[in-house]
């Protein structure tokens, strides 16, 4: 990764969703120039770039459009199949915009990006909507639960968050490493003293499972951070793409925690009018495939 001051250059991974900081994204690699991607990525200890297809299928289409602003994904984990083929697991890093494309220098794009700051905007504002926010977040669940696969405990995530509880910290922006320090999972298992012994998911009734859920949602939303809040609940409410990029390019995070106080707000009400959720593609959720 090499560039002037504020910029890299980078190798990007377009796909059909958005990568938020510190929000874990499992990939299943199987073309080739991807395995020679993110070959490289692990054998330079560098991450990629994952940015979303606005319009067209895959890059190489006559039509395809990209989204300016993308995610860097760290490599977490990694294991290769006996044909090549890939599973990794990557968790978000640093926000960048792009600023050049080049698709003649290897098999796959490479920008040239400047990597974001993560201003907060006013620091007290910013905490009193996280407060609210994480209320209504609350709120949205509760409703959403009785909509969810009765074999599903409810969001099963892996987060990697740094928490700044730093009062004294500059009220412009957080910390310029990125919003990675310690590896937090949230899962069935650990959640098992609220169940009436081991959790079988099948056999759950609505009432452990929605339990299971806001448990797990009041552990995800318990940061002190507001950024961190942003990016956790932006990366767990079922909206859809465009929203999620819009929410990933908000210039702050007041104005983050605003936008996903009015889709909070959308959502809640449609729910309450007994409106199906947006069903997100399974792709979106599983292993995701190149």
């Amino acid at each position: 990764m090499t560039g002037p001051a504020g910029h890299v250059e980078l190798p990007l991974f377009p796909l059909h969703s958005v990568l938020f900081p510190g929000v874990a994204l499992p990939l299943h690699i199987f073309e080739e120039r991807y395995r020679s991607m993110v070959g490289r990525c692990i054998a330079a200890g560098e991450p990629f770039g994952v940015v979303l297809i606005k319009d067209g299928r895959e890059v190489g289409d006559a039509h395809v459009s990209l989204a300016q602003v993308g995610t860097t994904a760290i490599i977490r984990q990694a294991g290769r199949h006996p044909d090549g083929r890939l599973d990794i697991v990557t968790v978000g890093g640093r926000r960048f915009r792009i600023d050049e494309l080049y698709d003649d220098r290897e098999p796959y794009l490479v920008g040239e990006v400047e990597i974001l700051d993560e201003p907060i905007g006013e620091r007290d504002e910013a905490r009193r909507l996280a407060r609210r926010v994480g209320s209504s977040f609350m709120r949205y669940l509760d409703r959403l639960a009785p909509t969810l696969d009765g074999t599903s405990v409810g969001p099963e995530i892996e987060l990697e968050v740094e928490l700044d509880d730093d009062d004294d910290a500059d009220d412009g922006a957080s910390d310029a490493n990125p919003l990675i320090h310690a590896l937090e999972i949230v899962s069935s298992e650990e959640l098992e003293p609220l169940a009436s012994g081991p959790l079988d998911r099948a056999e759950l009734d609505d009432h452990q499972r929605h339990r299971l859920l806001m448990a797990a949602a009041k552990r995800l939303t318990s940061t002190s951070d507001p950024t961190v809040l942003s990016y956790v609940i932006t990366g767990l409410v079922h909206v859809e793409q465009d929203r999620r990029q819009g929410l990933l390019e908000a210039p702050d995070t007041v104005s983050r925690l605003l936008g996903l106080e009015q889709i909070l707000r959308r959502e809640i009400g449609l729910l309450s009018r007994h409106l199906k959720p947006l069903v997100v593609d399974p792709s979106a959720s599983a292993l995701r495939r190149n």
